[in-house]
């Protein structure tokens, strides 16, 4: 028995794909490696899943509860923001330089300006993103294996 797809990841590397008209992409995570490719004579996009895990995984029981407008917590926008972070590309986001590594930053730490927040990884290249300037880390928006677009706010420096 395989993981279950996560079609929500599925349609983003899709919406990435099609966005930046590549011919292909792969996604890999702890539970699964998914490529997409394109065929290019008709432009359509047809997903590969490969469960890295194959053990079976005990559904969890879905719990749908109703939550009032006025009760729901409000969702902050950091996209117009000065102290936001933000992507310079589309790609994958890595808090760290690898699995072991601690995080390059976490909220509460003290930054200065140019020191590298995070990687965003596209086409198989690691590009770090630098802070664009000096303060304290706020929030972390992101989490290592986050499909990002471009100019999507990452972390916020105040």
């Amino acid at each position: 028995m395989s993981n279950p797809i996560d079609t929500k990841i599925i349609s983003k590397l899709a919406e990435i794909l099609d966005k930046n008209q590549l011919t292909g992409l792969k996604y890999e995570d702890e539970s699964c490696k998914i490529s997409l490719t394109r065929d290019v004579c008709c432009g359509s996009v047809a997903p590969a899943y490969t469960p890295v895990a194959t053990a079976p995984v005990p559904a969890a029981p879905v719990v749908q509860t109703e939550t009032p407008a006025e009760t729901a917590p409000k969702v902050e926008d950091y996209s117009n923001s000065p102290n936001a972070v933000k992507s310079p590309m589309v790609g994958v986001v890595y808090l760290s330089s690898n699995p072991t590594s601690p995080n390059y930053v976490k909220e509460g730490d003290t930054v200065t300006a140019g020191d590298t927040v995070c990687l965003i990884e596209a086409m198989k290249t690691f590009n770090p993103v630098k802070a664009h300037k000096s303060g304290r880390v706020t929030k972390v928006l992101v989490e290592t294996g986050d499909p990002i677009e471009y100019g999507a706010p990452l972390i916020i420096i105040e």
